[in-house]
């Protein structure tokens, strides 16, 4: 059986969570908008689940709109803050691409990163002006695992408020955060000091196409897919209690797990690194400020297509950087942020990490790189 070690991309849905979710798609199949018994007990299971998820990140139930999907959430984050209060959208060179291509649409500054992935504050502090209403930071980056400053941020935002308030300035200033790769760490919103926050089911072993986007009370947005009214009127559609299901149960189980996980991640994360650099391995991103379960890491000459090629052909599955860059055939922007050539960048593995990846995982990917290097 193969190494599968591109957990950043995709996990499977776990049997806890697709035992959960089979009733919904048979006897529980009712439209939960419908006014008779059947669809008002799935409306009220609609509630729960949504009072469930609001639970785990310290949040009230008013303020989880369920999307398909995080690249939905993002687009509503953003294109919902700037459709409601107008102004422009500041975010990182490192975001994901449902949040970089907004910028093609939006007035926007991009930040750039340091060469270790990670967003410079007083950078940030000079660029904000009176005509900015949103920043948008990734928690995680998904290509680099590097961990953002986002206490720092919202510190800064509050900080700016302030002075706002003082001067009359009566456009606000939110702050945006993607926690797709965060399962692993703290996602409580309040102590990461956020307005808005994107969770993606299909990163922690729920179900694709599923999501959730935090939106602090008080806040408007602009819809971005108008018909029914469901959601709160954020987003029409017939929910899919089948999904949102996966999606709570998933997000419960990752909370419970998130600790021990996060320590066991993070020692085969020490032994894979430690390995990888006696190979000549460059890795990549911040050696303090990581995720436990990404690796990217640069083998200089070496063409990293051919190398995910052949370590498929060795039984191990891994990923030269975003399954959505790759699928595009596009260079990363995040790896050419960090200062990497074209080149270079041609040259990246991402490793990622999940709960069936063991220490013998990690011994097979080295023999199979070691070999593939060395021949």
């Amino acid at each position: 059986m193969a190494v599968y070690l591109d957990y950043a991309a995709a996990t499977p849905v776990d049997k806890t969570v697709l035992a959960a979710m089979m009733p919904y798609y048979s006897e529980k199949f009712y439209n939960p908008s419908a006014i008779y018994l059947a669809a008002r007990e799935c409306r009220i299971e609609l509630e729960d689940f949504r009072a469930r998820t609001a639970k785990v990140i310290g949040a009230s139930r008013n303020e989880i709109v369920f999307c398909a999907g995080a690249s939905e959430a993002n687009n509503l984050a953003l294109n919902g803050v700037v459709g409601a209060y107008g102004g422009n959208v500041i975010s990182s060179a490192i975001e994901h691409d449902s949040v970089i291509k907004n910028h093609n649409l939006l007035p926007r500054q991009q930040l750039t990163v340091d060469k270790k992935g990670r967003l410079n504050i007083t950078n940030l502090k000079s660029r904000i002006d009176d005509q900015v209403s949103l920043i948008s930071v990734a928690h995680i980056s998904n290509e680099l695992g590097v961990v953002q400053p986002l206490n720092a941020v919202s510190e800064l935002v509050a900080e700016v408020r302030k002075d706002r308030q003082k001067r009359g300035v009566k456009l606000p200033l939110l702050l945006h955060t993607d926690a797709s790769q965060s399962l692993y760490l703290d996602v409580h919103v309040s102590r990461l000091g956020v307005d808005l926050m994107t969770i993606s089911g299909g990163k922690m072993y729920g179900p694709k196409q599923s999501a959730a986007l935090y939106v602090r009370a008080g806040i408007v947005l602009t819809p971005q897919i108008v018909g029914g009214g469901q959601e709160f009127g954020l987003r029409a559609g017939t929910e899919s209690l089948a999904q949102i299901c996966g999606f709570t149960t998933a997000l419960e189980l990752a909370n419970k797990r998130a600790q021990l996980e996060n320590r066991r991640l993070s020692d085969l994360r020490a032994i894979f690194v430690n390995n990888l650099e006696n190979l000549g391995g460059q890795v990549l991103g911040h050696e303090k400020y990581h995720t436990p379960h990404i690796v990217s890491v640069r083998f200089s000459g070496f063409d990293n297509e051919r190398l995910v090629m052949e370590l498929d052909e060795a039984g191990v599955q891994v990923a030269s950087g975003s399954a959505c860059k790759a699928s595009s055939g596009e260079s990363s922007t995040v790896l050419k942020a960090i200062g990497l050539s074209e080149k270079e960048a041609g040259e990246v593995l991402r490793f990622s990490f999940g709960l069936m990846t063991t220490e013998e995982h990690i011994s097979q990917a080295i023999l199979a790189l070691t070999k593939i290097l060395r021949d």
